[in-house]
């Protein structure tokens, strides 16, 4: 007997052993036991690596926004209470309304100058009551005369502490473009003034004056736009009465 019918004869013999037939149905729920598994861990290294991405992507918009500050607190939001500083020349409304019964407190005086659409300027007292300066009763309104013979403000100006005719001068402002139009530097004097001047990077240089209706003791002055193109060139303001003799320092 050759190798090759000794193997074939072998293979033909019964085990010595019986053995069970396998259980299908165990191996497939087995294998789907395995496979579900492996679902599951793939989709859960998805939604990591989902996550992950996620976490990339919003550091580096992170990244790439501006650091914002935080917001301040409730209680430091801009209080309503202003401060007790306020600044010598303080604007304020001057109602100008014939119908109302309120306009310029005493004569109007021209400044002498034109502006927008060749309308005169012209400069006034104006009536203030405020319970908070119980020593200031008027201002001081620049503003153009319309035809109407209606005022259109411009700019106020008025004394805000202590008394409003106190000895000297009060109220400075002007020397600005409101509108497009050029305010000369005005104010007023409280006393016998008859003349003031000052000067201007050395130069000399004298206002024009007008004695207030209502209290001749209040003199209004204004500059020549000309001459003095702000307040703060002006160094300093002197007054001298009808005599010439100087009555501020």
């Amino acid at each position: 007997m050759t190798d090759l019918e000794t193997l074939r004869s072998a293979l033909r013999e019964p085990p010595a052993e019986d053995f069970a037939e396998p259980d299908l149905g165990a191996i497939m729920t087995k294998g789907r036991r395995i496979r579900r598994r492996r679902r599951l861990a793939t989709g859960a290294g998805g939604v990591a690596a989902t996550v992950a991405t996620v976490l990339v992507i919003v550091g580096a918009v992170a990244l790439k926004e501006p650091a914002q500050s935080p917001l301040p607190p409730a209680a430091s939001a801009p209080s309503s209470v202003q401060p007790s500083s306020v600044p010598p020349s303080v604007a304020l409304p001057a109602p100008t309304d014939p119908s109302a019964g309120i306009g310029p407190l005493g004569s109007v005086v021209s400044l002498q100058t034109k502006g927008e659409s060749g309308r005169e300027l012209v400069i006034y007292a104006f009536a203030i009551d405020e319970s908070t300066m119980p020593g200031i009763e008027f201002g001081l309104q620049t503003a153009y005369r319309n035809a109407d013979g209606s005022y259109e403000e411009l700019l106020a100006t008025n004394e805000f502490k202590g008394s409003d005719r106190s000895f000297g001068f009060h109220a400075v402002d002007g020397g600005d473009l409101v509108r497009g139009t050029f305010i000369p530097v005005f104010g007023y004097f409280a006393g016998p003034a008859k003349r003031i001047t000052s000067t201007v990077r050395g130069k000399p240089v004298e206002a024009k004056t007008a004695a207030w209706s209502e209290d001749p003791s209040v003199v209004i002055f204004w500059f020549d736009p000309g001459q003095v193109e702000s307040s703060d060139v002006l160094t300093p303001l002197v007054a001298y009465d009808a005599k010439g003799q100087r009555l501020t320092k």
